[in-house]
């Protein structure tokens, strides 16, 4: 019992309650890959692929073909042993956040067969977690007033992003921490700026007082030295997002020691590489966080169930199902804003 004997795969569209800005994207909608795997116990289980051409140079079309393919990889292999699944799909270097799902739905099929909540297969760490939520790049006054929302919702987490104009970034800093006293602050330019803007604009904000938690990817992607030069004129700290995609990159960027926190996200990684990364970062007695694509309940679902699992993040940036419009919530967990649990 236990053994795969079908994957589907099903195209799930979604639009954002907003448009979505971020440097050099503005989106309106999302189309996923949901991943259905079913036992020969009849036992279910479900992933959800949020692909993104920006970070992972995916195409939803492309990944879409591969159902049939994946399926011939992993029929008839035992969930239990979903180490030997791991190993087979950590070849799909090239459709990051399909391996994901692949590797999620397994997780859940076994968790379904056997009763066991997926976070507490992966370690069951901690019993709640907190997201942040997100204000995209918009006017100035409703920057200000997407955060001042955010504030009195109950989030005590607000992840702003930046990256398209310095001087106008600085000062909707200033006037958002005029209206969200006591929140704490993750500053995302989305590789928006050179290292010295980015420094400027570190160096800038801290003089105003502002505190920021996390400077995430100041810089382009591949640029690991200016990465590494804003890490150490920053006041702030400095995390890496698009610059850490696999185990590999961020192998280098610990070695190069270009920054203080990884973010992970499970689109970028798949969870095998995830729990490399985990280990990797607490070995060098770095700092981690985790964040989203454009999944929905279900994708967030997968990420959830990961931090709680391992406990090893110390900021969540898991609120992309809040941006979206579902008809259905289909996360195993529950949301009282700003904690999420598990649902047991």
């Amino acid at each position: 019992m236990g053994k795969i004997n079908d994957v589907k795969f099903s195209l799930k569209k979604y639009s954002y309650s907003k448009p979505f800005h971020i440097v050099g994207s503005i989106s309106s909608e999302a189309t996923n890959i949901e991943v259905e795997i079913s036992l020969d116990s009849e036992a279910k289980g479900y992933g959800e692929a949020a692909p993104s051409f920006r970070v992972n140079g995916e195409r939803v079309e492309a990944l879409f073909k591969l159902e049939s393919f994946v399926k011939e990889l992993i029929m008839g292999i035992d969930v239990k042993n979903y180490r030997k699944i791991f190993n087979i799909t950590d070849k799909m270097f090239a459709t990051p956040s399909l391996k994901a799902a692949v590797q999620y739905a397994v997780l859940d099929a076994f968790s379904e067969e056997i009763g066991v909540p997926v976070y507490q297969m992966l370690g069951g760490a901690k019993e709640k977690i907190e997201t942040d939520k997100t204000v995209g790049i918009d006017t100035f006054n409703n920057r200000v007033e997407d955060a001042k929302s955010i504030h009195n919702e109950g989030f005590n987490v607000i992840k702003i992003k930046v990256g398209e104009s310095l001087e106008e970034d600085i000062k909707v800093m200033e006037a958002i921490s005029e209206v969200t006293k006591g929140s704490k602050y993750i500053v995302d330019a989305n590789m928006g700026y050179t290292p010295k803007q980015a420094v400027e604009f570190a160096k800038r904000v801290y003089n105003m007082g502002i505190d920021i938690s996390i400077f995430e990817q100041p810089v382009i992607a591949s640029d690991i030295e200016g990465l590494k030069f804003v890490r150490f004129n920053s006041p702030f700290p400095v995390g890496a997002d698009e610059s850490a995609r696999s185990k590999y990159d961020v192998f280098r960027l610990i070695k190069e020691e270009a920054v203080d926190y990884v973010n992970i996200k499970l689109m970028k990684s798949g969870i095998s590489d995830a729990l490399a990364i985990v280990e990797m970062v607490k070995a060098a007695n770095l700092n981690l966080m985790i964040g989203c694509m454009s999944e929905s309940s279900v994708g967030i679902n997968q990420s959830v169930h990961f931090a709680l699992g391992t406990g090893a993040f110390d900021f969540h940036d898991l609120d992309s199902h809040l941006m979206l419009k579902e008809e259905i919530f289909r996360g195993k967990f529950e949301q009282k804003i700003p904690e999420i649990f598990p649902k047991l």
